[in-house]
């Protein structure tokens, strides 16, 4: 194999979820496909950064600020923050890798590919967790009768041992990452990705990427279905005067369920198309593996945006979270106040400059 072959065949431009863009033989020059990729990742990826470190970073804030986690809704939304974030925190690495290569060496390409795997294994297997604990809450609320597990695992004091088990889960998930990714040198630029051995690269591959789809995308799903279709049940049986929170309820409860669908599956249903290529060699013209590359980079994008609406669908939205926000604003208010007091000249300054501005945004930023 020519240097030209090598790099058809090694180059890809995100190691995300282990597989490469370059999974085929050299079927054809991809000049197009790195130059979209060196324009279109680093822009999107620029975006989810701002966007999921404002909301992520908030809702870690709100928490690290009332120190006591009082319920497993609030354990469970700092860790997916916590995920969101150090999934987040890769992703300049990666704008860089897309356009001008890998240049961090073979340790940080081990590490940061197996934390980018972790974190978004743990974000949706989180999601579960929190499907889980909204359907027991209401369970209990209607004075249902728990089984065993529900009073055993799911309780505040067993809190830990659930996360526990979910960053564990996420781990073993991401360790053929940190054992398998290199970084490689083509005709002009290194680059890292997964390199599975001869005896991995068929099925052994294969198996892998569907155990991901099976508890990063299948087992979240079927978990959001089954308790939110019990919940959406026991919200139609209220009474006629609860009908307009009722409602709203629902269309919550239909809200997390569709974003989920629609940023997670496009990527998924690609990555099983993938594992059944690796296995029966389905792809062989040129055009097809051009359109699969560039599939792979857009849905990719789009399941990382979940990551940025987590606080919205999952914080933002619970009053005991927003009273707890307030709380904190309010505090900064004080804070701000006491300054204003101890430094007059200073803060008469500012306000010359800021105060129609800041004004506006202590008026509408935290009341959402």
């Amino acid at each position: 194999m020519d240097v030209s072959e090598e790099d058809d065949y090694y180059y890809h431009e995100n190691i995300s979820f282990n597989f490469s863009y370059e999974d085929y033989p050299a079927l054809c020059k991809k000049n197009d496909i790195r130059s979209f990729a060196a324009i279109f990742l680093p822009v999107m990826y620029a975006v989810c950064l701002v966007v999921g470190l404002a909301g992520n970073a908030l809702v870690v804030a709100v928490y690290a600020y009332h120190k006591r986690l009082k319920t497993m809704m609030d354990a469970f939304l700092t860790h997916l923050a916590v995920a969101d974030l150090l999934l987040l925190l890769t992703l300049p690495i990666w704008a860089a890798d897309a356009a001008r290569g890998w240049e961090l060496g073979e340790a940080a390409c081990k590490v940061v590919s197996a934390c980018y795997t972790v974190n978004f294994t743990c974000c949706m297997l989180l999601l579960a967790c929190i499907s889980l604990d909204r359907y027991l809450a209401l369970a209990r609320a209607q004075g249902q009768e728990q089984r065993w597990w529900q009073g055993r695992m799911f309780n505040r004091r067993h809190c830990w041992k659930v996360c526990l088990v979910v960053w564990m889960t996420a781990l073993l998930l991401g360790l053929p990452d940190l054992i398998l990714s290199e970084v490689r040198w083509t005709s002009d630029r290194s680059v890292c990705l997964a390199i599975y051995p001869a005896s991995m690269a068929g099925a052994g591959k294969a198996t892998l990427e569907m155990v991901e789809v099976l508890l990063g995308f299948l087992l979240p799903l079927t978990v959001m279905v089954i308790c939110y279709c019990s919940v959406g049940r026991t919200l139609k049986g209220l009474p006629i005067e609860s009908r307009g929170r009722k409602w709203k309820a629902l269309r919550v409860l239909l809200m997390v369920v569709g974003v989920f669908v629609v940023t997670q599956l496009p990527y998924n249903v690609l990555k099983v198309y993938r594992a059944m290529d690796s296995v029966y060699l389905l792809v062989t013209h040129c055009g097809t593996s051009k359109v699969l590359d560039q599939a792979a980079q857009v849905t990719e994008n789009l399941a990382l945006t979940h990551c940025c609406l987590n606080p919205i669908l999952y914080a933002f939205m619970g009053s005991s979270f927003r009273q707890n926000m307030m709380k904190l604003a309010k505090k900064f208010g004080e804070r701000r106040r006491k300054r204003r007091r101890e430094n007059p000249a200073v803060e008469e300054g500012l306000e010359m400059s800021f105060n129609s501005h800041s004004a506006s945004r202590e008026t509408n930023t935290f009341p959402i």
